[in-house]
């Protein structure tokens, strides 16, 4: 009798619960289409990522990244911003880049910390529009004096 008890107790739970989620999802256990959500159609072209590789502590390091507009419109960059401070792009505010043609942004980091890293730098553009890319690598500790001189040995004849 217990036995029928427990199972009939588990039961009314398990179709207590699913009445709960299908209250709260009227569309739960049914197959309906979602409807297509619009994509934005990419306007431009550009690395996702630059990696530096081992750069030495305190120098700091740039890199160009190439922006390609693949379409048929003229596309302006409004606004270019680094995730911190150590990081400092910079590019053409004033002009369109033309369909087809290409123009950089020069993204500088200044390696103070050392150890691995990465930033993001959000690039917005055209109608609104935002990527991001990211710079990354790995910062080493550079010596704190220079190498000591070698002393020729003496030669004998």
């Amino acid at each position: 009798m217990k036995k029928i008890l427990l199972s009939a107790f588990a039961l009314c739970a398990t179709m207590m619960a699913t009445a709960q989620n299908q209250a709260a999802d009227p569309h739960a256990g049914h197959d309906h289409a979602k409807p297509a959500v619009a994509k934005t159609e990419e306007v431009i072209k550009i690395e996702a990522v630059h990696d530096f590789g081992k750069i030495p502590q305190g120098k700091p390091v740039t890199y160009d990244f190439v922006v390609t507009n693949i379409s048929k419109e003229p596309i302006k960059i409004s606004n270019v911003q680094a995730s911190c401070g150590c990081t400092t792009p910079s590019w053409d505010r004033d002009n369109a880049i033309a369909p087809g043609t290409t123009s950089k942004i020069n993204v500088g980091y200044n390696a103070a910390a050392e150890g691995p890293f990465s930033k993001n730098i959000t690039l917005t553009y055209g109608d609104n529009q935002s990527k991001i890319i990211t710079i990354k690598g790995e910062v080493f500790k550079t010596p704190a004096a220079s190498a000591p001189e070698t002393k020729a040995a003496e030669i004998k004849e």
